[in-house]
């Protein structure tokens, strides 16, 4: 395909007198005008008036390419397990409740469930609280550890110390939750919020 060659400068010249010459064609009786072509609206822009959109309200900080103001956030979107355990309704007798937080009270078994998968600690902990509850045993020690505690920055948040965060979803569902009447942070002296106290019911059914 042949390239299109450009005007010489004398054919330039040629074409503008020709132009110059020209003028415009006697309307026929009768005709109508060639209707009037608007130019077309720009599109609007962000940064361009505009009536047909309601006005938007800036913080009176705002600044075009300013940063936000740094705030302190939390990426798991769930409480601290410590504050949910400390929400749970008080269903022990009072008195025992305030002595066991305070680690007064002293653990009449102990289970330790370091180095085990979700499968093994949740199996493990089920045959530990049923055989304590058989025994009439009133409170137990559960120790899970406090876990890995950092995060190794991927994009999804990830639970810092998985069995401590499973175990209070273990002990409320069944088969444990008929046998357990409350769930709380042990004290510093037992583990501190690597470990839990379960207070359990009366093997007769009673609290």
């Amino acid at each position: 395909m042949s390239r299109r060659r450009g005007l010489t400068p004398e054919e330039r010249e040629l074409w503008s007198r020709v132009a110059a010459s020209t003028r415009p064609m006697p309307r026929k009786p009768g005709s109508k005008p060639a209707p009037e072509v608007k130019p077309k609206r720009p599109a609007a822009r962000f940064d361009t008036p505009d009536a047909t959109r309601p006005a938007v309200e800036l913080p009176p900080d705002f600044r075009i390419g300013g940063r936000a103001a740094e705030k302190g956030w939390n990426a798991d979107p769930a409480p601290a397990l410590t504050d949910h355990l400390a929400a749970q309704p008080v269903r022990m007798d009072r008195r025992l409740h305030r002595q066991m937080t305070r680690g007064k009270l002293r653990p009449e078994a102990r289970i330790d469930l370091h180095g085990m998968t979700v499968a093994e600690a949740q199996a493990e902990l089920t045959r530990f609280v049923l055989n304590a509850h058989g025994a009439g045993r009133r409170m137990v020690l559960v120790i899970t550890g406090k876990g890995k505690m950092r995060d190794e920055g991927g994009p999804i948040p990830q639970r810092l110390g998985i069995l401590r965060h499973h175990l209070p979803m273990w002990l409320h569902r069944p088969p444990l939750a008929s046998v357990v009447l409350q769930v709380s942070t042990a004290h510093a002296r037992h583990g501190g919020t690597g470990a839990f106290y379960v207070y359990l019911r009366r093997p007769q059914g009673g609290d």
